[in-house]
């Protein structure tokens, strides 16, 4: 591997500004440039000078692969953007077919969670891989719900790639890849999540991915900066229309207003996706509970929604497995949620 590269992706320095390095003056002639710049931090030039076959030694031996732009294992879905990472350090696999991002807000409402977490699973079953970024909130709903149905789905951190954020979804982040799926970063090992590394890593969500939607965001959010990306990457946005008096919902209106394809069909979910990324790769439902579980369910529903939370209770599970459960009977067309409710179909 390129030695300069490597040394090149371990200063954590701004992508933009080191893809201009690069382009103005090559591999090499970048770290000469850092080197010799006054602006550039004593911490960046030592880093600079470690022997970078010592840095490839260290990612093998915590189970991290540093995969180059024009590598085989590179995303095909980055490999035609202007604003492409050069590099991308990788835990797990990175599946082969294009992905649908899940976003939104890290404070998403209760209706906001379930209806992401639906997402996760009913996009995952039908076998394309869910992107998000791992964040409080929406992100960890879409992921949690490919999760439960054993789908791929990968995580694009704004920190290194040993660095959970937040801490406590390092679980899911462990589960994500136990389950074959990836964890991506542009930053090197022991990164920090700073705020501005967060729009960077937004492009490559939007990237990898051949549809944006976005659940519940805020006028000023990185869910709408991904939604922005996507368009000058010439994805498909789609948005849910949320309450006019919530915060949370006002970006997402924003987005239908401009232009978004709004969803208001959880059901339909799936033949909406397929108008635009074509047929579904797979037709597997999502992993459930057994067909007596299922049956129990149906005997406690009727034509008239229950709210989930009190049909958990009625049916004495977690609103997780519940979750899972109703994504199964929703594609085999037994049961409709919507709102935060489900109803039956039969």
């Amino acid at each position: 591997m390129n030695h300069d590269l490597v040394r090149l992706a371990h200063t954590g320095s701004n992508p933009d500004m080191l893809r201009r390095l690069v382009a103005e003056s090559g591999w090499s002639g970048a770290v000469r440039r850092l080197r010799s710049s006054s602006k550039t931090s004593a911490a960046v030039k030592a880093g600079l000078d470690i022997d970078s076959e010592a840095r490839l030694e260290h990612l093998s031996g915590i189970g991290v692969e540093l995969i180059a732009d024009g590598d085989d294992r590179y995303p095909p879905a980055l490999s035609g953007l202007p604003d492409r990472p050069l590099w991308l350090f990788v835990r797990g696999r990175i599946p082969s077919a294009v992905g649908v991002a899940v976003v939104g807000s890290r404070r998403g409402t209760r209706y906001g969670l379930e209806l992401a977490r639906a997402f996760g699973s009913q996009i995952a079953g039908a076998g394309w891989p869910v992107i998000s970024g791992l964040a409080a909130g929406i992100d960890t709903a879409a992921h949690s719900g490919a999760v439960d149905v054993g789908g791929d789905t990968m995580a694009v951190l704004g920190s290194g790639i040993d660095v959970w954020y937040p801490r406590r979804n390092r679980v899911l982040g462990e589960a994500i890849l136990a389950g074959g799926g990836a964890v991506i970063s542009e930053f090197p090992p022991g990164t920090t999540p700073d705020s501005w590394r967060f729009p960077a890593r937004n492009r490559i969500i939007s990237g990898l991915a051949g549809v944006v939607i976005v659940v519940e965001a805020a006028v000023r959010s990185g869910a709408l900066i991904t939604a922005r990306l996507a368009l000058e990457h010439g994805r498909s946005v789609m948005a849910v229309p949320g309450d006019l008096s919530r915060e949370t919902s006002v970006g997402a209106n924003l987005l239908i207003r401009d232009g978004a394809h709004p969803l208001t069909e959880l059901h339909a979910l799936i033949e909406e996706l397929e108008l635009v990324m074509g047929q579904a790769p797979a037709t597997r439902l999502p992993q459930g509970g057994s067909d007596g579980d299922h049956e129990s369910l149906l005997g406690l529903l009727g034509p008239i929604s229950i709210p989930i939370d009190e049909l958990a209770a009625s049916a004495g599970v977690s609103i997780d497995r519940l979750l899972a459960d109703l994504a199964h009977l929703e594609l085999s067309g037994l049961v409709m949620v919507e709102g935060g409710a489900v109803r039956s179909c039969m």
